[in-house]
């Protein structure tokens, strides 16, 4: 017979609320991601060329900041992004430990193209929630954000 803590956790409130959670976000992965390797790059790879766009590189460091990709992950994707010519990092003379990733102009190329067609993609969805809604979900998704935090 199973103990009464078990029953009571598989009867949690929050169960239902963090199923929907988790389907959400697989629904949500799953869409972008589709739409994403349309131009030939993972996730994470976009994630990086979206991150890079309009700016003149950032550091290694701030990239992973601006994407949640970890580090051992995100040399492994500028070196895919490198070897496919759309990035390149520099190593300023007077800061050799600091290093500087850049799209180079096919980077460019492809952010332009790919960036406003990903959010007009995303956008298709998102337009089936009224602007009270969005404020809402976004509202609740900072307090969970927040409450995981602590």
């Amino acid at each position: 017979m199973p103990k009464k803590s078990t029953i009571q956790a598989a009867k949690a409130s929050f169960l239902p609320a963090m199923r929907e959670l988790v389907r959400a976000h697989q629904a949500f992965s799953a869409y972008s991601e589709a739409h994403v390797r349309q131009f030939d790059l993972t996730p994470a790879q976009f994630d990086v060329i979206a991150t890079l766009g309009n700016t003149n590189g950032l550091s290694m460091g701030e990239i992973g900041e601006k994407t949640l990709i970890t580090k051992g992950t995100l040399t492994g994707v500028i070196d895919r992004l490198i070897q496919k010519q759309l990035v390149l990092r520099e190593i300023p003379e007077e800061n050799r430990r600091n290093v500087i990733v850049q799209l180079t102009p096919q980077g460019q190329a492809i952010f332009e193209q790919s960036f406003p067609s990903h959010i007009a993609h995303l956008q298709e969805r998102f337009e089936h929630l009224n602007p009270t809604e969005l404020e809402t979900l976004t509202a609740l998704l900072i307090q969970l954000k927040q409450a995981l935090q602590k």
